[in-house]
C-alpha cells in the first residue's frame, strides 16, 4: 500500500529535457496524479488557459521562455496554484529569486524521488490548509515552502546569503543559530541545495518534538522485537539521511545520553540500531540548529562542551527581523498578497501600517509577521488595512502607543541608541520607497541634505 496518494490532483511539468519530464510524470502517476507536461515555457503557459492544476513543476532555465516567466504567469492566470522550481546544483541566487517571486519550492537537479515527492506533498497540503505550520509523516516540520524569510535586500540578509554559497558547497558541518521565526529551516535548505549532496535527502529531525523515551530509536532506528512496541524494523533517521544531509533540529534540546550517542556517530559515521549488535557505516553531512545559547549551555553543564566543538565546525547566524527591518515591506507585501488570494479577495495595507509594522521589535521574527498579515487580512472589511487595524499590542496613532512600540522599554531601562537607530532605519526605509528610490526626493521628503542622506544609507547598510 502506497504512504503518499493523491488522487484526483492535477499536475503541469515544464522542462525541456525529455528524460527529466518522463521521470517526473512517472513518479507524479505513481502517487496517483494526472499529469500534463510542456517542453518548452511558452508550452507550459498556453496549457494554464486549457485547464486548472492543483501543483506546477517548472524548470528554471528553458530556451526563449524560462522558469521566472512560467512562475509569473501560474500567479496571473491560477493564483492559488503553488510552483515548485527546478534549478541546478549550486544556484542559489536563482532559488532566492524563485522564492521572492512566488514560488513554494525548490529542487535542485538532481533530486531524490522522495524529496519530490515531500515536496509536492507540502504543496497539496499547503494548497489546502492555508494556516499552521506544515509538518512531515513524522511529525517535524516541513522544510518546503518556508522561503518568505529570504524576502529583502537588506545588507545583513545578503551578507548570510553569500555565507551560504560559500559553505553549502563544502561537507563541513553547519551550526545554524537564529531566533525562533527567523528562518533557520530555510538556511538549511540552501546550505543542502549548494552541496555537492543536492541529489540526496535532506531528512530533518526536531529534537524537541520527539520524547525523550523515542528519539534514540528514531535516530539509530531499531530491529523487531528490540522493545514491547517495535512491531517492525525500522532503519533510523540517520541511515535514511546516508548520502545526503541530516538536520538536527532544536539540538540544545537533546538529553545528555543522547549527545553522547550523537557525538560517536559525528566521530566515526557509524550507527547501531537499537537491539542489534551490528553497526552501519553511513556517509551523511550534519547540520544543528538551535534557538538557545549552547555556549551558556555548556559553562552550566547542560550541553557537552565536545559536541559543541564537534557541530561548530561553522557557524551560521540568522539575523532576526528586527535587525533588517528594512525587509518588513517586502515581507508584508508577499504575504498580505498570499493572504488576498486565499481570501479571493483585494487588500492593501496603508503606509500608516506598514509605518508600525517597520518599528516593532518583531520577537516572533518573519512567522509573527506573517500571522499578523493573515490575521488582519481575515478581519479586514474595506481592502485597505490601515492604522487602526493594526493590534494595539503593536502600536498606533497615539502617543504612549508610538512610545511603547518604537523603545520596547522595560523595568531595566531604554536602549536609546538602538531605538533611534530602528526608527530612522524605518523612516529613511518609508522615504525611499514613497520617492521610487529618488535619492534626491527622499532627502527632501527627510528634511536633509542629499549627501547627508546617502552617508546615513552607507551606514545602514541600504
Amino acid at each position: 500500500m502506497k504512504e503518499v496518494s493523491f488522487p484526483g490532483k492535477a499536475a503541469l511539468i515544464a522542462d525541456d529535457d525529455d528524460v527529466v519530464r518522463s521521470t517526473l510524470g512517472r513518479l507524479l502517476r505513481h502517487l496517483d496524479m494526472s499529469v500534463a507536461d510542456a517542453a518548452d515555457g511558452a508550452a507550459a503557459i498556453a496549457k494554464l488557459d486549457g485547464g486548472a492544476f492543483d501543483v506546477v513543476i517548472s524548470d528554471l532555465s528553458m530556451p526563449l521562455v524560462d522558469g521566472f516567466a512560467v512562475l509569473q504567469a501560474v500567479r496571473k492566470k491560477q493564483a492559488r496554484t503553488p510552483v515548485i522550481i527546478l534549478t541546478g546544483a549550486g544556484g542559489i541566487p536563482d532559488c532566492v529569486r524563485a522564492m521572492r517571486e512566488g514560488a513554494f519550492d525548490f529542487l535542485t537537479k538532481p533530486f531524490h524521488p522522495t524529496a519530490l515527492t515531500e515536496a509536492v506533498r507540502a504543496a497539496l497540503g499547503q494548497a489546502t490548509a492555508p494556516t499552521g505550520r506544515r509538518k512531515d509523516a513524522a511529525g517535524n516540520p516541513s522544510l518546503a515552502g518556508s522561503g518568505a524569510t529570504l524576502l529583502g535586500r537588506s545588507a545583513v540578509l545578503q551578507e548570510l546569503l553569500t555565507l551560504v554559497e560559500q559553505v553549502g558547497p563544502t561537507d563541513a558541518t553547519v551550526l545554524i543559530l537564529g531566533e525562533t521565526g527567523s528562518g533557520k529551516e530555510v538556511i538549511a535548505r540552501l546550505l543542502h541545495a549548494a552541496s555537492p549532496r543536492t541529489g540526496q535527502r535532506l531528512v530533518a529531525v526536531n529534537c524537541a518534538a520527539i520524547p525523550e523515551a523515542l528519539i534514540e530509536s528514531e535516530l539509530f532506528g531499531h530491529v523487531k522485537g528490540a522493545f514491547t512496541s517495535a512491531h517492525e524494523t525500522r532503519i533510523g533517521r540517520l541511515r535514511e539521511a546516508d548520502g545526503g544531509t541530516l538536520l538536527l533540529d532544536e539540538i540544545g534540546e537533546l538529553a545528555m545520553a543522547m549527545q553522547a550517542r550523537l557525538l560517536r556517530v559525528l566521530q566515526d559515521q557509524s550507527v547501531t540500531p537499537v537491539g542489534s549488535e551490528r553497526s552501519y557505516q553511513i556517509n551523511v553531512r550534519f547540520l544543528a540548529a538551535t534557538n538557545r545559547d549552547l555556549e551558556a549551555m555548556v559553562r552550566e553543564g547542560r550541553f557537552r562542551q565536545d559536541l559543541f566543538f564537534r557541530l561548530n565546525v561553522v557557524p551560521v547566524q540568522v539575523p532576526p527581523l528586527r535587525d533588517r527591518l528594512e525587509d518588513v515591506p517586502a515581507l508584508a507585501s508577499h504575504f498580505l498578497e498570499q493572504a488576498a488570494r486565499r481570501l479571493g479577495r483585494s487588500i492593501t495595507l496603508s503606509d500608516k501600517a506598514l509605518g508600525i509594522l517597520q518599528v516593532y521589535g518583531w520577537p516572533g521574527n518573519v512567522r509573527e509577521l506573517e500571522n499578523l498579515i493573515e490575521r488582519m487580512a481575515i478581519l479586514d472589511r474595506d481592502g485597505v488595512i490601515d492604522a487602526d487595524d493594526v493590534p494595539p499590542t503593536l502600536g498606533n496613532e497615539t502617543g504612549e502607543a508610538v512610545a511603547r512600540t518604537l523603545w520596547d522599554l522595560t523595568e531595566n531601562g531604554v536602549d536609546l541608541p538602538t531605538s533611534v537607530a530602528r526608527f530612522e532605519r524605518a523612516l529613511i526605509g518609508t522615504a525611499m520607497r514613497r520617492s521610487a528610490n529618488n535619492k534626491s526626493k527622499a532627502a527632501v521628503l527627510l528634511g536633509i541634505g542629499r549627501t547627508t542622506l546617502i552617508d546615513k544609507l552607507r551606514k545602514l547598510g541600504m
